[in-house]
């Protein structure tokens, strides 16, 4: 069995992560896809706010629910799938909303969503998008309703923004600076800064001429308000983190053969490594096929004009496939130990069941890139 076969018989979370472009949607919704054929119920969750995903399942659209993609949708492929496939992109504030729905008492609901630092926390801080995206998928994996849940995340500038996000929450929770400067209010059980008591502390006005008194009332307001759920948000931030750790959780990393994606792959490859994930396989998708014997055979069968257009065009596609296969050669080297898997460039762009299973194909096997 292949690497990719391998980990859809087995692994409970597979991540697609990598820089955006390279094709990690369609890699994410292709294992999906081929894991609920092979019998295991799975769901692909994205984050990609284009309507690509859902095209190429055959959906009209996706939202924050799941949708079940339809068998029948496949049968003009020949293809009968023996578990339940959906999918469902994930809207980050309607994903914050919904956990804060299920773990705050009703009476403190109305005041979160009101504060403005939850607004932000749950629409632009940096790593809030990277954490509710995991912490969605946890909540998905204690689901019995999916033996696989796989993730297309967003693309990451700074790999470290994705795999810190659990414990940056933690560090929120337990941030000793933070209690330190609201002690008053957290005591008092008030909502809203203490300014009487701490009006006067040095620190309190530097940090009021960053952000503003009403920043920090805002702050408190927050603070206080998750107080008594911080155990809770604890939990499972810590349920997250351990999720990324489990050896039933893989990461697939998606690149494609451009000389600045390898060195990000690389550099990716190593954080992930470092951190102790397990690297199930890396996809270079798009990659260029070295021009077939028989291609130059048809190209020499042609008119005089015609073959020097064809000729020429393969050889600038063989220059092209030399690329290539140095810079995989270049990756091979740097990541040794983990499966490296080519998906040729298509002539046209996946949007279809069709397009999804050929590169299946290749994903998993069945056809070899040369």
């Amino acid at each position: 069995m292949t690497a990719l076969q391998t980990a859809l018989a087995n692994k409970r979370v597979l991540i697609c992560v990598g820089s955006g472009g390279v094709g990690k949607t369609t890699v994410a919704a292709t294992l999906a896809l081929r894991a609920a054929v092979d019998g295991r119920p799975s769901i692909v969750c994205t984050i990609d706010p284009a309507k690509r995903l859902a095209n190429s399942l055959g959906l009209s659209g996706l939202g924050n629910t799941e949708a079940e993609v339809p068998a029948s949708a496949l049968e003009p492929l020949g293809v009968h799938p023996k578990a339940a496939l959906h999918a469902m992109m994930l809207d980050m504030k309607a994903t914050w909303d919904d956990l804060i729905t299920r773990v705050a008492p009703p009476e403190q609901r109305e005041r979160i969503f009101a504060n403005r630092f939850y607004q932000s926390l749950s629409t632009a801080l940096a790593g809030s998008q990277e954490y509710i995206a995991m912490e969605k998928v946890w909540d998905l994996r204690r689901s019995k309703d999916y033996e696989l849940v796989v993730l297309d995340t967003p693309p990451t500038a700074h790999a470290l923004d994705f795999l810190d996000a659990p414990n940056r929450v933690l560090d929120f929770l337990d941030n000793e600076a933070a209690k330190w400067l609201l002690t008053p209010a957290l005591k008092a059980g008030k909502v809203g800064l203490s300014l009487f008591n701490l009006g006067g502390s040095y620190v309190t006005r530097a940090l009021s001429r960053f952000t503003g008194t009403e920043m920090l009332q805002e702050l408190s307001s927050f603070m206080v308000t998750l107080s008594s759920m911080n155990e809770g948000f604890r939990e499972r931030a810590r349920g997250v983190r351990e999720l990324l750790e489990d050896k039933t959780t893989g990461f697939v990393l998606v690149t494609s053969p451009n000389p600045e994606r390898l060195d990000e792959a690389i550099h990716f490859h190593g954080l992930l490594k470092q951190n102790r994930m397990e690297m199930t396989a890396i996809v270079v998708n798009r990659v260029h096929p070295v021009p077939t014997p028989e291609l130059w055979k048809d190209a020499a069968s042609l008119t005089p004009t015609r073959r020097a257009k064809v000729e020429e065009t393969l050889r600038e596609l063989q220059v092209l496939a030399q690329q290539d296969l140095e810079g995989m050669a270049q990756l091979r080297a740097a990541c040794p130990g983990t499966p490296l898997i080519q998906v040729p460039r298509f002539g046209l762009d996946v949007h279809d069941l069709t397009a999804l299973w050929n590169t299946g194909r290749y994903l998993l096997g069945d056809d070899i890139l040369a």
